[in-house]
């Protein structure tokens, strides 16, 4: 890939409610690199844009602005003289099935690097299926689910395997822990939550994937042993802690394994990652975990049912989200227990920020400006964030957040 395009970034979708929060982190000084930031920010209006830009140069006055780029995902030619400027185009456009694949073509066409927030499964394997060997060729890193899902597991559970590697051996099963979580949601996100659950109803193929926990491997075969998604309340003895289901396992299972896939199964073979909410072994947590399942599932099933899916649909609307308060009261912890390892080490990935907006903007765009200004070594393809970008990611994040902390279990 060309290093002396126009623009190290694009932002595409910056003026929608999760693009301005993105923008908004782009604007920032870089912590790991003092130079200014060539980039740009894109959408369909150039009213809104300018909107956007206005409001930009309050974070960082005397930063050179970005520039204003209109383009229309529905127009395949736009998009291509898009890609063909940028180092690295960074959406936020979903849900990704209805206005990514086009982005991502362009991309891969191009050799340019892209990165996303997507948890659409079905469509990242679409995208594995139609793009990956044109991608490894063209050197382009296709980097889906830079944000709250999946970072924390994949980049955690990286983490955690290249410590004890370093240490003797790798674990053959972590589990993932949500210990703590706080967080809003926007129009956006129902919209995919949504559009997931139609793609399930509709098609085999997708429900197929979702079924799989290595359903985004390479050759996503059932592997022996392995067990689904939690969607039941159980006690975990070993631990000693009350678990139930948690929504976000459908992706974040599935691109942990990915990546052990594409590092050359440096995990194991036989690798297993499990990943549900945890509370503590007392009656209260029983409770808590018993209702955080009934919302999880009834979530679930209302965004299965045309009628209910499009009337949560009209509540929380696009551009529709936590406000500035909301998101600042947001945080979560998340632990990655060795469950085999002799005193079962661990990872703890945390921040003190709402996780599906303050936290999810800083590791995409940390994803964005690692993918376009540091020595990474990987190979073009359709990736992962582990495996793209790796100890570069960490770094970058260790400085600003989400925090990435060895340790081991104690029952909580």
């Amino acid at each position: 890939m060309a290093t002396s395009r126009e623009f190290e970034i694009v932002l595409l979708g910056a003026t929608g409610f999760t693009g301005r929060l993105v923008a908004e982190q782009l604007a920032r000084p870089d912590p790991s690199d003092p130079r200014p930031l060539r980039w740009a920010i894109a959408g369909r209006s150039a009213g809104k844009l300018a909107e956007v830009a206005a409001a930009l140069a309050t974070i960082s006055p005397g930063a050179p602005a970005p520039a204003q780029l209109v383009v229309d995902v529905t127009d395949g030619a736009a998009l291509a003289a898009l890609a063909a400027r940028t180092s690295v185009v960074c959406s936020t456009v979903g849900p990704y099935a209805q206005h990514g694949s086009g982005v991502v073509a362009a991309c891969v066409a191009a050799g340019t690097h892209y990165c996303d927030l997507t948890g659409e499964a079905h469509w990242v394997r679409q995208m594995i299926d139609r793009h990956h060997a044109e991608a490894q060729a063209s050197g382009a890193r296709i980097v889906h689910c830079c944000g709250f899902d999946s970072i924390p597991s994949d980049l955690g559970v990286w983490y955690l395997q290249r410590g004890l590697i370093d240490d003797g051996g790798p674990a053959a099963s972590v589990l993932g822990l949500v210990a703590s979580l706080r967080g809003g949601a926007s129009g956006g996100t129902l919209a995919s939550m949504i559009g997931v659950a139609e793609a399930a109803r509709r098609d085999p193929a997708a429900r197929r994937i979702m079924a799989n926990p290595h359903g985004l491997d390479p050759e996503p075969r059932r592997h022996r042993g392995e067990v689904p998604d939690q969607l039941g309340v159980r006690w975990d003895r070993v631990l000693g802690v009350v678990t139930g289901p948690w929504l976000m396992a459908s992706i974040n299972r599935r691109v942990v394994h990915r990546s052990n896939a594409l590092l050359g199964h440096t995990y194991g073979a036989d690798f297993r990652y499990q990943e549900v909410m945890s509370r503590p072994a007392s009656p209260r947590g029983a409770v808590r975990a018993l209702t955080m399942a009934g919302a999880t599932l009834g979530l679930l099933a209302a965004a299965g049912v045309p009628t209910v899916a499009a009337a949560l649909a009209r509540r929380l609307p696009a551009g529709a989200g936590p406000d500035a308060e909301a998101r600042a009261r947001g945080r979560f912890r998340l632990h990655l227990v060795a469950v085999d390892a002799p005193g079962r080490p661990m990872v703890t990935v945390s921040d003190d920020a709402d996780p599906g907006y303050g936290s999810t903007c800083k590791m995409l765009a940390q994803s964005a400006t690692c993918l376009a200004r540091d020595p990474l070594t990987s190979p073009g393809g359709i990736t992962t964030p582990a495996a793209a970008m790796g100890q570069h990611l960490l770094a970058r994040l260790q400085a600003i957040g989400p925090r990435f902390e060895r340790g081991h279990w104690r029952s909580a």
